[in-house]
């Protein structure tokens, strides 16, 4: 299952990638101001946004220190999820950690490029509205959410093997 992981991984990379090229120097949002974009359809825009934070803007990183520091948490957590993937035996896990590597890996990258990580997508309904996100937030999310799935309904419970408060 490794190598099933490590290929949603790369996919994962690779879509996000490919979108963020497409729009900032397709679409040129690269030289529009924070907040420019346009239009899709009545509760879809894209808009330029730099993310200074993790997914969704969270513990924003102004400085080159804490940029620094998101840089190194996020290799240290992608480090962790892949050597947990080297022990999985199954497809939906290995599929949510692929998402979630594939993801925080080309949130990464951006940060490195970029200094931020470019956003675009911005769903709304009426005044309601959604963070503006990426490919790879949405994969993060969505890995999240199968771990979630995973521990909740497929996997088995820790077996006990005794404590020290039984006899």
């Amino acid at each position: 299952m490794p190598r099933f992981g490590l290929a949603i991984a790369a996919l994962t990379f690779c879509i996000d990638w490919a979108v963020k090229l497409y729009i900032l120097y397709g679409l040129d949002f690269i030289n529009n101001r924070e907040g420019q974009g346009f239009e899709v359809t009545s509760f879809f825009n894209i808009i330029m946004v730099w993310n200074p934070g993790v997914s969704f803007g969270l513990f924003p990183a102004e400085s080159d220190t804490g940029r620094y520091f998101l840089i190194g948490f996020a290799l240290l957590v992608t480090v962790v999820l892949v050597v947990w993937l080297f022990q999985v035996t199954n497809r939906w896990l290995a599929t949510s950690l692929g998402l979630i590597i594939g993801g925080a890996t080309a949130n990464v990258v951006d940060r490195i490029v970029y200094g931020k990580v470019a956003d675009f997508f911005h769903f709304y309904i009426g005044e309601w509205d959604w963070y503006v996100f990426n490919i790879a937030d949405a994969a993060i999310v969505v890995g999240v959410a199968l771990l979630i799935i995973d521990s909740l309904f497929f996997s088995e419970p820790a077996k006990r093997t005794g404590s020290a408060y039984s006899e």
